[in-house]
C-alpha cells in the first residue's frame, strides 16, 4: 500500500503565492488597450467632424479627411489623443478647431 500523498502544502503554498503577486500588481500588468488602427494602416481624421478612419499606410487619406498633426496622433483607443479629437477637428485649412457640441 502506497503512503499518502501530502499534496495539501504544496497546493496552499500555491494559492498563497497567487495571492500576493495579485496584490503586488493590483493587475495592473494585466491591462488591455486596443489600437486605434491595425498593422500596415495609420488614422486619418475628418475635415470639419470628429470622424475618423483608417488608412493602408502605401495610401494617402481620401478626399475629407487628413492626416493628424505630427505629435497628435491617436495611437490607443481612449489615449489622450483619442479623446482630444472627440471635441476637437481640422478645418479645410488645416487649422485645429473646436467641435460645436
Amino acid at each position: 500500500m502506497n503512503p499518502p500523498r501530502r499534496t495539501a502544502p504544496f497546493r496552499l503554498a500555491a494559492l498563497a503565492a497567487g495571492a500576493v503577486l495579485l496584490t503586488l500588481t493590483g493587475c495592473a500588468g494585466f491591462e488591455y488597450r486596443e489600437n486605434v488602427c491595425g498593422g500596415g494602416e495609420y488614422p486619418v481624421l475628418a475635415v470639419g467632424s470628429s470622424g475618423s478612419a483608417c488608412v493602408a499606410d502605401a495610401e494617402e487619406p481620401p478626399a475629407g479627411y487628413a492626416r493628424y498633426p505630427e505629435g497628435k496622433v491617436p495611437k490607443q483607443v481612449d489615449d489622450k489623443w483619442d479623446v482630444y479629437w472627440n471635441s476637437h477637428t481640422l478645418d479645410e485649412d488645416g487649422k485645429i478647431i473646436d467641435i460645436a457640441g
